[in-house]
């Protein structure tokens, strides 16, 4: 994974309906009836469109390059693994004419996302670790497809986890050095940063012996829900790879997963290394700076309890 900063593409949301109308016409041979700008983060924008006889596709115009491929990829790889629907794609389209950006064409999926699905939250502990069971016997059923080498899923190429992600977290925290000097990023970010990279070698003294494939950002906002809580898909996926599964669980403490006790469930139904917490604990922290580094937007309401969380985890090693 590159660690450097990305400057999007501007792309405004009137931008991104019209371009995702003429994709969808050129690529599909066919008219929307309906649009609707459903949303996106630091580098993507997604239109909702209704094309005739009321089927439902999204279009995600992407704000930086090099992006479509991969994104394409790990969806058609994902979607044949997972039991769970993920989306089906149904075209790649490169920027070019009356379209600035690259963007791919992609299925539809039912219902809404968990995380606004505020109704779940007042479940009963059972039907709460009901939900947290599907949940994860799908994402475990993802981690079953293996790879010989980690890596990035195009093009593993790596004999162990920490070749692939050691050089990554390194690189992670020298920029994060240079955004304190630069005064971009605070001093308590950079002191659990460097508390945690001094335990590096303890924190992950157990080799991961399975090269596994993994979602990457399967938090509640990208779990989608029915009538009813209804599980009806997992979307967006990001940075997947062949990696340590457990690169996977951080996201499951995210906003509000922690209500549904998806790590716990996983961990207790699936196993876990160790030191999973302190891994955990480094992996979220990591991501989250790293994201910061790639977008220029940092979110104290995610960062801070992270932060406070790696102290934890230190403190019990």
């Amino acid at each position: 994974m590159k660690v450097e900063r990305i400057l999007p593409l501007p792309l405004t949301k009137a931008q991104a309906l019209a371009c995702a109308v003429r994709a969808a016409e050129e690529q599909l041979n066919v008219r929307a009836e309906g649009a609707k700008y459903l949303g996106g983060g630091s580098f993507g924008r997604a239109v909702g469109l209704t094309l005739p006889g009321g089927r439902k596709i999204v279009v995600k115009l992407l704000r930086a390059k090099d992006m479509m491929e991969k994104e394409a990829h790990d969806l058609r790889l994902l979607r044949a693994h997972c039991p769970v629907k993920m989306p089906a794609v149904l075209f790649e389209r490169r920027a070019g004419g009356d379209i600035p950006a690259d963007c791919y064409g992609m299925e539809h999926i039912e219902g809404k996302s968990a995380l606004f699905a505020l109704g779940m939250l007042l479940w009963g502990e059972k039907k709460r670790l009901a939900f947290a069971e599907e949940v994860t016997a799908a994402l475990h059923a993802v981690h079953a497809c293996t790879s010989e080498k980690f890596g990035d899923t195009m093009h593993p190429d790596c004999g162990t986890w920490l070749q692939y992600y050691r050089p990554f977290a390194e690189r992670v925290l020298e920029k994060a050095e240079d955004m304190y000097a630069a005064e971009k990023l605070s001093e308590k970010v950079i002191a659990a940063m460097r508390a945690a990279w001094s335990k590096f070698d303890v924190i992950f003294s157990e080799p991961v012996k399975e090269a596994c494939l993994i979602h990457g950002d399967l938090n509640v906002a990208n779990i989608m829900v029915g009538r009813g809580g209804k599980l009806t898909g997992f979307i967006d996926p990001l940075n997947s790879m062949y990696a340590d599964r457990e690169y996977d669980l951080f996201q499951f403490n995210n906003l509000t997963g922690g209500r549904f006790s998806l790590c716990d469930v996983y961990i207790k139904n699936y196993g876990a290394s160790s030191l999973c917490a302190q891994k955990l604990a480094f992996y979220g922290l990591w991501n989250e700076v790293f994201c910061y580094i790639r977008s220029g937007v940092l979110v104290g309401l995610i960062m801070n309890p992270l932060v406070r969380n790696m102290h934890r985890r230190l403190a019990e090693l």
